[in-house]
């Protein structure tokens, strides 16, 4: 069984009725919306006509946002419908990034993940949801699609349809007829600075840096905003991780290195564990409801890649204590033996959360074969900068930090410059060389300071390397987890 709906654009008239029921039904808070009705002009005056599509959650056959919500107030039914539990939500937002629709919303009052349930208090009293009900037009049919004799599969048989974002891979199951394919298509239609009743949504103000798959002619003249929901913690989070992971891949070599004195049996854990510290405290303080997140450990969801990273987090820190206590205890055998253990677990702290982006399904740049081996290469940079200061300043660290902050600056130009298989990560390519922070364009700068510069002082004032490499790094990925939520999806 599974629930879903046909929406019919050779009857829809544009009303908003559906909206201001679902408002009404739900308690939706204003600004938010979980079903809305998009108008896109095609054609120049006088020859122009509206076109609507009602867009909302597709509740997909294979869910993204169930799939990535760490502690499982995300659920598939039985019966098809993508239900939520917003008292068990912890507010991480990673549902909002995994949803190819943006059909999900923060309610911020309650701290919570909210959607379109499919009205299923009243399904499971045997009525409608409230949309279907007041459509003045019938325009939305409800039912379910494996059903081959209920009127929305009869409708889906007999009649040409379409669906948002098939090459996802959802398998989402809100249908539409009679739909200008144009309406579906994020970024087909111009977006101008207003709207026919009001400015577009401050949440977006970077200006459209090229224009990729435009429909000649086509205007959105109303939608819905969406804000972006990652900042400055998740991109200080990329740095302060990599810094842990990078000091403990490279601690099994501290000789090789020329890292000595008494300081360097213990530096790299010491450093390592400090910034796993910092990096775990961002992680919760980024959370809309931080208090509840213990529900990481009372109810984890175990297909998503933020309950196996925390799971590889906490082990990583366990190793590293248990280095330094080993090592305390005059147990150096032990704990050079512990430092290729860390060594591995840096590994994957440093790469989950290419698997963790991958999940992603609503930010196709996030999703890019090349994600993984950059982190890598960023903990490399970012490890070996931070040693440097106790180092030989003529040893091979200096190589490492020129030859990784290289590597760092092409990766980066190839996510900036290089092909790209979907329309939604182009867009979101474009937009990492408009993206600013105060006078900072972020994407030029990152390579300015954290390549160039990085380059130039690790040869000549190695000491003080990790300032411009830390500083480009945090300005790299600033540009890169700002522009993969910018590209528009309704």
């Amino acid at each position: 069984m599974q629930y879903g709906f046909l929406i019919d654009h050779d009857r829809c008239i544009g009303c908003h009725a559906c909206t201001v029921a679902c408002k009404a039904e739900n308690d939706v808070p204003v600004g938010s919306f979980r079903t809305w009705v998009k108008y896109i002009e095609k054609g120049s005056f006088p020859e122009t006509r509206r076109h609507f599509a009602v867009l909302r959650c597709n509740h997909c056959t294979d869910a993204p946002c169930v799939s990535i919500c760490p502690v499982n107030a995300l659920e598939k039914r039985p019966d098809g419908i993508v239900d939520l539990d917003r008292d068990a939500c912890i507010g991480c937002r990673a549902c909002m990034q995994a949803c190819p629709y943006d059909a999900l919303y923060l309610n911020e009052d309650r701290g919570a993940v909210e959607k379109c349930h499919y009205c299923a208090h009243r399904v499971e009293k045997g009525l409608e949801p409230a949309c279907v009900v007041v459509c003045p037009e019938q325009a939305i049919v409800a039912g379910d699609v494996h059903d081959p004799e209920s009127r929305i599969s009869l409708t889906i048989a007999n009649n040409p349809v379409q669906r948002r974002r098939e090459e996802q891979g959802t398998g989402p199951n809100v249908f539409y007829k009679g739909t200008d394919a144009t309406a579906l298509q994020p970024g087909a239609a111009h977006r101008p600075d207003s709207y026919i009743w009001s400015d577009r949504p401050p949440h977006k103000p970077e200006k459209w840096p090229i224009e990729l798959a435009l429909v000649h002619k086509a205007t959105v003249v109303l939608d819905a905003g969406h804000k972006v929901e990652w900042g400055w913690h998740v991109a200080a989070y990329l740095v302060t991780k990599g810094i842990a992971a990078g000091v403990a891949m490279l601690a099994p070599f501290v000789g090789t290195l020329n890292i000595t004195g008494t300081g360097a049996a213990y530096l790299p854990e010491v450093i390592a564990l400090l910034f796993m510290i910092i990096t775990s405290w961002l992680l919760v303080d980024d959370l809309a409801k931080p208090t509840t997140f213990y529900r990481l450990l009372t109810r984890p969801n175990w297909n998503s890649w933020l309950v196996k990273g925390g799971v590889i987090l906490w082990l990583f820190g366990a190793s590293l204590t248990a280095t330094i206590v080993m090592r305390a205890l005059g147990q150096h055998a032990i704990a050079d033996g512990l430092r290729w253990v860390n060594a591995v677990l840096g590994i994957g702290v440093a790469g989950y959360t290419a698997l963790l982006f991958y999940q992603c399904k609503g930010r196709d740049l996030w999703e890019s074969k090349w994600l993984g081996p950059h982190l890598l290469v960023q903990a490399v940079l970012c490890g070996s900068a931070v040693l440097v200061t106790f180092t030989d300043p003529h040893g091979e660290i200096l190589l490492i930090i020129a030859t990784s902050a290289i590597v760092h600056g092409a990766l980066a130009l190839i996510e900036r410059y290089g092909p790209h298989a979907t329309t939604n990560a182009k867009q979101a390519a474009a937009f990492l060389g408009s993206i600013r922070i105060g006078p900072l364009h972020a994407f030029r700068e990152s390579l300015l300071i954290g390549v160039v510069l990085t380059v130039i002082i690790t040869f000549t004032l190695p000491e003080f390397a990790i300032v411009p490499t830390l500083l480009g790094l945090y300005l790299y990925e600033h540009a890169f987890v700002r522009a993969g939520q910018l590209p528009p999806l309704s």
